[in-house]
């Protein structure tokens, strides 16, 4: 049977060489050694081992989670189960996140538009930046000090 380079691998499966090579550091694709010149020559099947892990990363899987669902594969184990309940997790996250930068977002826009109405400031030993420093104040709770 044919075997496949680290640059055939990625070729046909969509990928860099350079993230074949990553990978296999990581343990999710398993090659074998050519014995007279040390290359990596990967079996057929990894093409699809590799096109899972780039399909799941879109996902947004980690290595890790990836490594552990192929694992329970491998062990003729259904990772269905494991594949539903991190992206249950994943998703709840991911809504935190969005909060949290929706939150930030908010921040900002208050922060410019404060600011719009102040003059530039010059370090004078006691503030670094007046602008930044004023919202700090500000976003504290004590609007009513002069800005």
């Amino acid at each position: 049977m044919h075997t496949l380079t680290v640059t055939e691998l990625a070729n046909r499966s969509g990928a860099t060489p350079h993230a074949v090579r990553y990978y296999t550091r990581m343990g999710l694709l398993r090659p074998e050694r050519n014995p007279d010149n040390g290359y990596r020559l990967y079996e057929h099947r990894e093409v699809g081992w590799l096109r899972f892990i780039r399909q799941a990363k879109r996902l947004g899987y980690t290595l890790n989670e990836i490594r552990e669902i192929m694992h329970d594969s491998d062990q003729d184990q259904s990772p269905c189960p494991r594949v539903r309940e991190i992206l249950l997790r994943r998703l709840d996250e991911n809504r935190r996140q969005l909060e949290e930068l929706m939150a930030l977002q908010t921040r900002m826009e208050e922060a410019l538009e404060q600011w719009a109405k102040m003059p530039d400031g010059v370090p004078d030993g006691h503030s670094v930046c007046h602008l930044i420093e004023s919202f700090a104040e500000y976003d504290s709770g004590h609007p009513d000090k002069k800005h």
